[in-house]
């Protein structure tokens, strides 16, 4: 049998003896081309109008970024969030634990506080801890104004804040974890503690990464808003400097690329984080 003979017969029906020497061409997307040449285009306007504008002042961004003011206020900074972080989430987790319990009462006033404290904003929270001493003079027989100090009031506030979202975080997180496994663990005998260990929470942990690290970041630029009660953080060390310099502009940049420097790096952490609690799920990429 010839050549030609074994191309004919091995030729689908209905499609043309040329059809194997055409040539595929992608579809154009001119619309799309052109839009991303004009974000470039604007992108590239944007970064240059902040590099080239004097007004910004980067040689005195770059005098100010490691004195030891603004140092110290980046440290109180990143310690204030991890306290909080760390308070909010145990206190979630118990939050979460009584608002998923079988006792109706721990399930309302755990709904109460969740509702309470996403409902009032976080300044106002801020405020009313701070001016408690107009309500309670005297806590264990000590004035409210020496037991509650600035950096105390920020800490009960924002933890007390961040812990009716660490709630919902946490109990969203150990609904989605199906309920199948939960019962299988029962069949094999597990403890109630090795089920939750071993089984609810590494699965839960899928659906708490992510909101947990938003939250982080959140938490980090949050603690700007402590500068209201005098409590020195970044934003309120550069504060400090601007109303003796009157450079405001270029101190507040300092603060603003010390946020994106620390945010970038918690961002990456959460990226790898979530990789490995990911691993195992069809998702994983």
């Amino acid at each position: 049998m010839s050549s030609d003979t074994l191309a004919k017969t091995s030729s689908a029906p209905g499609i043309p003896e040329y059809a194997d020497s055409l040539r595929i061409v992608p579809r154009r997307r001119l619309g799309q081309w052109t839009a991303a040449v004009a974000v470039l285009v604007l992108l590239g306007l944007a970064v240059n109008s902040v590099l080239r504008n004097d007004a910004f002042q980067w040689d005195v961004v770059a005098n100010y970024f490691t004195t030891d003011a603004v140092l110290r206020g980046l440290w109180l900074t990143l310690w204030l969030t991890a306290v909080v972080m760390t308070l909010g989430f145990v206190l979630g987790a118990l939050l979460a634990a009584a608002r998923l319990s079988a006792n109706p009462v721990l399930r309302s006033v755990s709904w109460g506080y969740v509702w309470l404290f996403r409902s009032i904003p976080i300044l106002v929270q801020l405020l009313l801890w701070f001016n408690i001493g107009a309500l309670y003079p005297h806590i264990l027989g000590v004035r409210t104004v020496d037991l509650l100090g600035p950096v105390t009031v920020a800490v009960i506030g924002l933890t007390l804040h961040e812990a009716a979202y660490a709630a919902e975080v946490v109990r969203g997180g150990i609904l989605s974890v199906d309920r199948g496994q939960i019962e299988a663990a029962q069949a094999l005998g597990l403890s109630r503690w090795r089920r939750w260990w071993r089984i609810v929470l590494p699965q839960a942990m899928r659906s708490i990464v992510p909101p947990a690290g938003n939250m982080l970041i959140g938490t980090l630029k949050g603690t700007s808003i402590v500068s209201v009660i005098a409590v020195q953080d970044l934003l309120y060390s550069v504060q400090l400097v601007y109303h003796r310099t009157y450079q405001v502009i270029p101190l507040l940049m300092v603060a603003t690329v010390w946020y994106t420097v620390v945010t970038s790096v918690l961002g990456v952490g959460q990226h790898y984080l979530e990789k490995r609690y990911a691993r195992g799920s069809e998702r994983t990429r």
